[in-house]
């Protein structure tokens, strides 16, 4: 392999020490920032996304003082296809996604690392914190990052062993704090800049009003429902609900009610009391293996069913293309759509797309 990399630089502080580290380690480096989507396009203003101008502007103020080539890639074809697009597709279908994964699937890992091949750049570099390394079975392993309220493994699980092998996180053993002050100490513009929020293209954090301004579409109200079918409310339309929702329902009870399922064959949304929202069973699709090629007969794994989750004892299974896990303890408000990412002490064994639960 050679010493060329490309520097996935979206102006943020991360990717910016990211790539200083880089040329500190002596590559030859590009930054290169993936244009994603044009804000008009999508209904908000500048300062709040990652395609902003300003964005380009700090990501090309870090380029220029690290001495290294710039460029922007408009990438916003494959990410309204890939991202945008199924993210929409599944609220409507009644899951909950996890439109990071997918970016870092089909953009940071696929479509930017076929650009960096064509540039005869051997590695993919980015600012997320998490670490790889290669096992004793001669396999790529990705692992947390050493500063666990930072550690972005979860949303990293579907990277291949060709992927890991082309990829660099020079952030997996520093903490935010020391991030911040190698950009602070190198005058970097970005160096107090805020993190992004959690979803680029979602204004305010609304994603219904992001999917019917974006869809144009009319997603009509109909019937609440309690666990035993009867009717005791009306919805405002079923891409406004995921599993384990409390607030916005406008239903009065004894107790507080929560969101069960969205049901989007028949428009209804059934809700429950919060003892109603725990699984011990959750079976995953679209499994992708880091640490093992194949999980043979039980293994016994740490998992997690969200993002911010803490990850939970279960025994796990595989059939197929598809992953059962059996928690030690129920776990609450399991949700379709959402990621099931297994671990092996500090390890990423792999993980997959929900697609039921039991109690």
């Amino acid at each position: 392999m050679n010493n060329k990399a490309v520097i996935a630089m979206s102006g943020g502080v991360d990717s910016s020490v990211a790539a200083y580290l880089m040329k500190q380690r002596g590559f030859d480096c590009i930054g290169a920032t993936m244009k994603l989507f044009a804000n008009e396009d999508i209904g908000i203003s500048r300062e709040h996304s990652c395609c902003s101008l300003d964005d380009v502007e700090d990501a090309r103020s870090v380029a220029y003082s690290l001495d290294i080539p710039y460029y922007v890639f408009n990438f916003s074809d494959r990410f309204e296809k890939d991202v945008i697009c199924r993210f929409i597709k599944a609220y409507e279908n009644g899951l909950t996604p996890n439109p990071c994964i997918d970016c870092n699937r089909y953009l940071k890992f696929d479509k930017l690392y076929i650009r960096a091949k064509e540039l005869d750049r051997d590695y993919v570099v980015t600012g997320h914190y998490a670490r790889i390394t290669k096992g004793e079975n001669g396999r790529y392993l990705l692992k947390k990052a050493l500063d666990d309220t930072k550690d972005q493994s979860y949303v990293l699980y579907c990277l291949t062993q060709e992927q890991l092998s082309h990829t660099i996180f020079p952030l997996g053993e520093l903490t935010k704090a020391e991030v911040r002050k190698i950009a602070e100490e190198n005058g970097f513009v970005n160096a107090r800049k805020a993190d992004s929020q959690d979803i680029c293209f979602v204004q305010n954090g609304s994603y219904a009003d992001f999917i019917a301004q974006y869809t144009g579409k009319d997603y009509p109200s109909r019937d609440f429902l309690d666990e035993d079918g009867n009717v005791i409310g009306r919805h405002k339309g079923v891409i406004r609900y995921t599993t384990g929702q409390r607030k916005g329902l406008g239903i009065s009870a004894e107790k507080p009610l929560y969101v069960k399922s969205v049901n989007p064959a028949d428009n209804t949304v059934t809700l429950s009391y919060e003892s109603g929202l725990y699984s011990s069973i959750v079976k995953a699709d679209n499994i992708n293996l880091i640490s093992v090629p194949k999980i043979e007969g039980e293994m016994r794994v740490k998992a997690k069913v969200r993002y911010r989750n803490k990850e939970q004892w279960a025994t796990v299974t595989q059939h197929g293309d598809t992953v059962t896990a059996v928690f030690d303890e129920p776990q609450r408000a399991v949700t379709c759509g959402q990621a099931l990412v297994m671990y092996d002490g500090d390890i990423v064994v792999g993980g997959g797309t929900i697609t039921s639960f039991l109690p």
